[in-house]
């Protein structure tokens, strides 16, 4: 009983002063830390590969492990977080990742580093959700809780923008594990004080855990991000390593939809989904990353191989991505309660298309003002549209589904990612490769090779040498500029449908942010329910109440 006690004697003290904002500031570090590790490890290829010597799928799975598991376990860990505490969860998530961290950055092999990265996914599965739900139940006035949000998602776009600058600053100054070992001392820190500040909160269902459909969600985010990012590789739906993992995690997420609706005591409450606020928000979640994630890979590409410029270049010319997003983030709030959430996301995604647009000009010489132009709105209008999206998420879930809200939230985050790389992956490969596996006076071998990207063109022009190598060169710059163009293109329309999108979001929504006193309540779809269902919510209400 006394530790009930003193852990609600917590969650008062930091819901009620100002120590909420010092608790917002443990979720923030927490959340840098996950985001950083998601592309810190991407400029450290090469010198893993020179030093490990793995193979091309070693290496696959050396990038995607992280990505991949962190993915497939945000809803079981979300959900449990519910269940025996979202404190908890956390706390456990710092220990798995301190020492994951430590086990990557001495790894002898590559399987042991690949071990290593699987355990971080498990880590961040932990941490992620765990950050958002604990932040919902610290900041329970809206208002406030929308400036808190606007931070938090702030930080996670500066931890995935800075990911390679740092990235690439360490591996220049000392050797590829140090980009893991950075996380230790902070675990170590940031672990006792968060079990001394941190407040634990629960969901209010009363129900066992279920811990079959867990499993089931998790196995089939599992097979549709894996089968996705086979797509972004190159390969098509019929190849067996794609189809299979898709048809799978289809099979397996239907099964879990179909399961959830039918418990008494769901892991997660799918009729959220029938809110139109909550929905269309998770939907432009998904189409903000898709097109983010997507583009801001094939800029490392252009900056890199096209402009010639190093890793840590390329973080820095980056960085104007990242200032603006942490604007946009800090004056969300003030943005929010000004326009409201509809209109903040409809125009932060008519903002990202102008700015996608604005970057077609491109072309094989530099031109800095108009890459840090379109770079700068790009991150502000994307954090924008995240920011009102998560927010409107989140506040129109229940509080006792605070975890599974922020998992599905997250969950859409790395599904968008994952599907932005195969998607505009795919338009620009179409786009780039009949130049090349036609040339006149080139080998067919060495022309299909080239038509694979842009690097690997450069190889075969090395190889070749003289004229044939030259045209082999010049003409997989033209069309890697010429793919580059479409796939802005086809980027810019895929936002203005995000910008339709937000439409859905309900007008007495955006009214309620506005000015509440003057609306009516939203109204609340009728979902019949079973009796007992309806005892246990007339429980949990007169709890809330209480």
């Amino acid at each position: 009983m006394s530790g009930t006690i003193t852990a609600g004697a917590r969650l008062r003290a930091a819901g009620g002063g100002a120590n909420r904002w010092v608790v917002l500031v443990v979720l923030c570090i927490s959340l840098l830390l996950v985001a950083l590790d998601a592309t810190v490890l991407h400029v450290a290829v090469p010198a893993v590969t020179e030093d490990l010597r793995p193979s091309g799928v070693e290496l696959l799975w050396i990038v995607d492990a992280y990505p991949l598991i962190c993915a497939a376990l945000l809803i079981l860990f979300g959900t449990l977080g519910d269940r025996v505490g979202r404190r908890r969860v956390l706390l456990i998530g710092y220990g798995i990742f301190g020492v994951a961290s430590l086990v990557a950055a001495f790894a002898p092999t590559p399987e042991v580093l690949i071990g290593a990265r699987a355990l971080l996914g498990v880590g961040g599965a932990m941490i992620m959700p765990a950050t958002l739900s604990i932040l919902r139940a610290v900041f329970p006035d809206r208002r406030e809780r929308a400036t808190a949000i606007g931070i938090w998602t702030a930080v996670a776009a500066v931890g995935a923008a800075t990911g390679p600058v740092l990235g690439g600053f360490l591996v220049e100054h000392f050797w590829w594990g140090s980009v893991f070992l950075i996380n230790i001392p902070l675990m170590a820190l940031i672990l006792p004080v968060g079990r001394w500040l941190l407040p634990e909160s629960r969901g209010g269902a009363d129900g066992p855990w279920d811990v079959l459909g867990a499993l089931m969600a998790a196995a089939g985010v599992l097979g549709a991000v894996l089968g996705i990012k086979r797509l972004g590789a190159g390969d098509t739906f019929l190849d067996i390593r794609t189809a299979g993992p898709l048809l799978l995690g289809g099979v397996l997420l239907a099964l879990f939809v179909r399961r959830q609706k039918r418990r008494e005591h769901p892991l997660i409450d799918m009729r959220m989904f029938a809110r139109a606020a909550f929905s269309t928000s998770v939907g432009c979640i998904i189409l903000a990353m898709l097109a983010l994630v997507g583009l801001e890979l094939i800029a490392v590409q252009y900056l890199q191989l096209v402009l010639g410029l190093t890793p840590l270049e390329t973080g820095l010319r980056l960085l104007p991505l990242t200032f603006a997003a942490m604007a946009a983030g800090a004056t969300g709030s003030h943005t929010l309660h000004r326009i409201g959430p509809r209109r903040m996301v409809g125009w932060g995604f008519v903002l990202t298309a102008a700015a996608v647009l604005l970057l077609t000009p491109m072309g094989q010489q530099d031109r800095p003002w108009l890459l840090t132009t379109g770079f700068v709105l790009l991150g502000f209008g994307l954090q924008t549209t995240l920011f009102a999206a998560y927010e409107s998420m989140l506040s129109e879930a229940p509080p006792d589904q605070a975890g599974g809200a922020a998992a599905i939230g997250e969950t859409s985050y790395q599904l968008g990612a994952g599907m932005g790389i195969a998607l505009l992956g795919s338009v620009m490969n179409a786009a780039y490769a009949p130049a090349l596996a036609s040339l006149t006076g080139v080998p067919g071998s060495a022309g299909s090779a080239a038509s694979h990207s842009l690097g690997e063109a450069y190889q075969v022009a090395d190889r070749l040498g003289g004229p044939a190598g030259a045209m082999v060169r010049s003409t997989a710059r033209h069309s890697f500029v010429n793919g580059l163009h479409i796939t802005l293109l086809v980027s810019a329309g895929l936002l203005l449908l995000g910008a339709l999108a937000a439409l859905r979001l309900p007008k007495v929504m955006e009214c309620a942010t506005v000015t509440a006193e003057k609306c009516p309540k939203p109204r609340r779809p009728e979902v019949s329910l079973p009796a007992s269902r309806k005892a246990a919510e007339a429980a949990g209400s007169g709890r809330a109440a209480h």
